[in-house]
């Protein structure tokens, strides 16, 4: 087992784990860092990650920016599905994102996200057994502290095994 699904598990149980999950993906995904986002939930088949509300997340009338709202769509969703199939066998790559916005953030919004195994094997595997790259779209729902439905990111993923890529020299 590698060390970030170690640290799942150990994160999972304990509240100092939780922590250093959160610290360690900050210094790996360091461009997430200043929204603070913040992985509040491991759950059996994916996350659940609030982004606050504070300065550094608000456009210019004080309400969450777009752009951090499809940061955390990206987030949770490539996070899951990267949980899923595994980094060390699978390359993954967003080719598109799409957001539609319903309410205006003015509270800590949080994104609750999973993906079972059937649907991982069903969408991703058995294609890959055929295919050198298989696309998958997923869908995140974003809701804010009162259950607000603020908006929905769309993601488009390229999922590909480390052996089928290929790069220019």
């Amino acid at each position: 087992m590698d060390q970030f699904n170690q640290l799942l598990q150990k994160a999972s149980r304990s509240s100092f784990y939780m922590m250093m999950l959160n610290l360690s993906l900050w210094k790996k995904i360091p461009f997430n860092k200043p929204h603070g986002f913040r992985i509040t939930k491991i759950l059996e088949h994916g996350f659940e990650i609030t982004m606050p509300y504070k300065r550094n997340n608000l456009n210019h009338i004080k309400g969450l920016h777009a752009c951090g709202l499809a940061t955390l769509s990206e987030y949770v969703a490539g996070l899951t599905l990267l949980r899923k199939i595994g980094a060390k066998e699978y390359r993954l790559i967003m080719e598109s994102l799409q957001m539609k916005y319903f309410y205006q953030a003015k509270m800590d919004v949080s994104v609750k996200f999973e993906l079972d195994d059937s649907w991982v094997e069903e969408h991703v595997k058995k294609p890959l057994q055929n295919h050198d790259a298989v696309m998958v779209e997923l869908n995140v729902n974003v809701f804010d502290a009162q259950k607000n439905h603020i908006c929905t990111g769309t993601t488009r993923w390229q999922v590909k095994r480390w052996d089928k890529v290929r790069t220019k020299v």
